[in-house]
């Protein structure tokens, strides 16, 4: 889609010339199959939660919820970012009530019964007259959970054992060390809701045919987008232009612009450490399935963070991070930067929802995929591969 690019390009899909079966439309909007992709694909992956700065002091808590499951991630009073599922281990009572906030120096106290825990998850005292012949505080911690801040980011996963985290993440991680992520301080926050399947935004994002016809401002700014193309070598013809540094050939940004932004100009501080070759391309796009992407411009990075609410919604929230150093000398004009993604989300957004609305007719069963839909077919095939895991 317009806001990002494929996960890492897999040198087996981009050579592929023969159209396939998209996955099954039911897929998209039956209830059953929605609970499956929680248990198999969300439950069981790495998913963004929130920026570590979110949790600035000992014991500032932040929940989060995902299907039938709420989490809370809080800093220690030792500085580190624990999790855990939002739940007491006496009758199960939640803990959390709010989305956020900080814990008293007396720790965590369940609402119901009192029985309070550290924020290390160590029960510390139950409420009970009579503790129980046998009963011992430390046979019930609160129910850990697997968390990584990575630059800033905090990531946490609902089983046990996820892959390793850097497997979530569709580039090396140390990629993106220009834009000094951990620095980074929070300017603007935007959410959308839209009346799709989680599924349907993501395969949005792994393609460029819709460009011209439904992103008129971004396909000037990004001109190879204009011609329905993710990048250079999309074009079947693409050699016959290797040798030319247009935009609308080499892609990046059109000549003069700088940023995404409504004039093409920076809204921020730019980033002083970026090659070349990053600012003239204009946007690193990082993707960790399911849950985020982020793309970093020269001047701000914006994170877009996804969570399904049924099977025919999902949530967007959209953070836009900028050095320390812009908000300092009074922000500038970020609205040149909010307004360009606003209207080039809500524009996903609508037609993600017209894609969905056709999903429904009694004779679809399912799409077919274009060879140049390479990155549509990698997703969907992640999809069926994280389905069939044991």
């Amino acid at each position: 889609m317009s806001t990002s690019r494929p996960a890492r390009r897999d040198p087996g899909y981009a050579g592929l010339t023969t159209p396939v079966e998209t996955l099954p439309s039911c897929w998209y909007f039956d209830a059953a199959h929605h609970a499956r992709e929680l248990r198999q694909i969300w439950y069981r992956n790495w998913v963004y939660v929130c920026r570590s700065s979110e949790l600035g002091t000992a014991r500032s808590f932040r929940t989060y919820s995902l299907g039938e499951q709420s989490v809370f991630v809080v800093r220690g009073d030792d500085g580190t970012v624990r999790a855990f599922h939002n739940t007491c281990r006496h009758r199960g009572a939640a803990l959390c009530r709010g989305d956020a906030g900080r814990f008293p120096a007396a720790g965590i106290v369940c609402p119901y019964h009192a029985w309070r825990y550290s924020v290390s998850g160590e029960l510390v005292q139950a409420s009970s007259a009579l503790a129980g012949d046998g009963f011992d505080v430390r046979d019930f911690p609160l129910y850990a959970l697997p968390v990584t801040d990575w630059n800033g980011f905090v990531f946490v996963a609902l089983t046990p054992d996820p892959a390793p985290f850097a497997a979530s993440v569709d580039l090396p991680l140390n990629r993106v060390d220009a834009w000094d992520l951990p620095r980074l301080v929070l300017g603007h926050r935007l959410s959308k809701t839209i009346e799709c399947n989680w599924k349907v935004f993501w395969e949005n994002y792994n393609e460029c045919l819709h460009c011209p016809g439904v992103h008129p401002r971004l396909s000037q700014l990004v001109p190879i987008y204009g011609r329905a193309l993710l990048e250079r070598r999309d074009d079947p013809r693409w050699q016959d232009h290797a040798a030319e540094d247009d935009p609308k050939y080499a892609g990046g940004l059109r000549r003069g612009a700088e940023s995404w932004s409504t004039d093409g100009r920076p809204v921020g501080v730019p980033f002083p450490n970026l090659t070349a070759g990053d600012r003239s391309l204009g946007h690193l796009y990082v993707t960790s399935l399911p849950s985020m992407f982020f793309v970093a411009h020269a001047d701000y990075v914006r994170v877009v963070r996804l969570r399904p609410l049924a099977p025919e919604r999902t949530e967007l929230a959209i953070e836009f991070l900028f050095l320390p150093e812009t908000l300092a000398a009074g922000g500038g004009d970020l609205s040149r930067a909010i307004e360009f993604t606003d209207g080039v989300m809500s524009e996903d957004a609508a037609i993600c929802e017209v894609n969905q609305q056709g999903l429904h007719a009694l004779p679809h069963h399912a799409g077919v995929l274009m060879p140049e839909e390479y990155a549509v077919r990698q997703c969907q095939d992640w999809v069926r591969a994280q389905l069939q895991r044991a």
